[in-house]
């Protein structure tokens, strides 16, 4: 699921504190979400049978059956909804636990609405990524992600193995600075040097002025991006 900026994220506060589920709830509903609300991890549980969550505010410390244990369920199940845990300040084993179990992040109690709020924005940023665009066009020239084709009005370019990987790895992340590193880490290639060659090359296949480029532009100090038209 792709959320676009107009539409509410559906979030699942479950928290045993009815004020501060209530005064959480109602912060939240004022930023523009969707709120369900459950008292423990069986109430939870009811809800995850019925309802698909962009994200879960989890306590860890609840009677019954805990947040951690919860956590590990829906892991275990494969649900992989984002997990946002609220914890009891100084417990630093809780938090690491939750992390390791596949919390995203944590907020310690007690907390400010609007951090919790803004935590809660970010988790929803990063895991609703839009999906990568099928095709990228520059200058004339089409490259088609999933068949790995680059073609202008002459006709497919060749590509050699590893400028075809790079400009896949480019091509998935318009307009974003991709460190140097990780494009080496990804690539087969496998080191900066290697990536800056590649880099030149792919730029005289692609820019109008190799020279100046356009598309493959260099971002000083952290890598390379993609620039579509």
């Amino acid at each position: 699921m792709t959320l676009q900026p107009s539409e509410q994220a559906h979030i699942l506060l479950v928290d045993d504190d009815d004020r501060i589920r209530d005064l959480t709830k109602q912060y939240l509903t004022r930023e523009g979400h969707n709120i369900t609300t459950a008292p423990d991890a069986a109430a939870a549980r009811k809800l995850f049978q019925t309802f698909s969550f962009d994200l879960t505010i989890l306590d860890i410390m609840m009677p019954g059956e805990d947040g951690l244990s919860l956590l590990k369920a829906l892991r275990d199940d494969g649900n992989d909804t984002p997990v946002l845990l609220l914890t009891a300040r100084g417990q630093a084993s809780d938090r690491i636990e939750g992390l390791r179990l596949g919390a995203d992040d944590y907020l310690p109690k007690p907390f400010e609405p609007e951090e919790l709020a803004l935590r809660a924005a970010a988790i929803l940023r990063r895991s609703h990524k839009p999906p990568p665009p099928e095709e990228i066009e520059m200058s004339g020239l089409v490259f088609d992600i999933a068949r790995g084709e680059l073609t202008g009005s002459d006709g497919r370019i060749r590509l050699t193995e590893s400028e075809l990987q790079l400009l896949t790895l480019l091509a998935a992340r318009p307009g974003d600075p991709i460190p140097r590193e990780d494009l080496a880490a990804e690539a087969s290639s496998g080191t900066d040097r290697s990536i800056d060659v590649q880099v030149t090359r792919l730029r005289r296949k692609i820019e109008p002025d190799p020279k100046n480029p356009i598309h493959i532009q260099t971002v000083r100090g952290v890598g390379y991006r993609l620039m579509p038209d």
